[in-house]
């Protein structure tokens, strides 16, 4: 049995409401008139955190229901980047020797910090994007889940860019976790990593509870 108590537990996940693009509620019923509290909620697939499935860009007929839970709990290397440009292309030299310590099959949380900007203008038009060689090294080392803290891996004003990186990723056997946040909170370089997205039939992604366990 897991002893919760061993652990420090980061919520890296934002939570949903008005100020998540792709998120709407209205009132279900009211307690007042109805006897209980309820919503009625619109949510896109891929609104605030959330994780991509391999359907989600062709790849495979995989969908996010069809996510086993036990690949969704694992082993994660923070791996830091300094952003020092807009719209920066991160490649492996930007991981300053950190990729070392990487083993076949881990998984990885790129921190970047780029959540401290998700209410300015420049989140999503000036996020950093990943390299399609970083991306080729994730899938030759059987990388398991890679999370980033933009909305995306790749320039998502850039069909070409987009398009390839999320195939590279997801057709190479890599879960990929995105609009991350709580990781400048995390002080050891490795966690337990838990992602779970919402159950949908023949969902393309779905938002996702991301928590990482990391020991006192």
């Amino acid at each position: 049995m897991l002893d919760i108590s061993k652990y420090k537990v980061h919520d890296l996940t934002h939570t949903l409401g008005e100020h998540i693009a792709g998120y709407a509620d209205e009132p279900a019923r009211k307690l007042e008139v109805d006897g209980w509290n309820a919503k009625t909620l619109t949510i896109y697939s891929h609104a605030g955190t959330h994780m991509d499935a391999p359907l989600h860009f062709g790849v495979s007929d995989t969908t996010v229901d069809e996510l086993h839970p036990s690949k969704l709990m694992a082993k994660a290397w923070i791996l830091d980047v300094d952003i020092h440009d807009a719209s920066q292309l991160i490649d492996g030299k930007d991981f300053e020797g950190q990729l070392e310590k990487v083993q076949r099959g881990d998984s990885i949380l790129v921190r970047t910090h780029w959540a401290e900007n998700y209410n300015q203008p420049n989140f999503k038009s000036e996020l950093p994007r990943l390299s399609e060689a970083f991306c080729r090294w994730c899938v030759q080392k059987k990388i398991n889940m890679l999370g980033v803290e933009p909305l995306s891996v790749a320039n998502v004003a850039d069909l070409k860019e987009v398009t390839e990186i999320h195939k590279i990723l997801l057709g190479g056997g890599v879960t990929i976790i995105e609009g991350l946040m709580g990781l400048d909170q995390i002080q050891s370089p490795s966690v337990f990593l838990i992602a779970l997205p919402l159950k949908i039939q023949n969902g393309d992604g779905a938002p996702a509870r991301v928590v990482a366990l990391e020991e006192k």
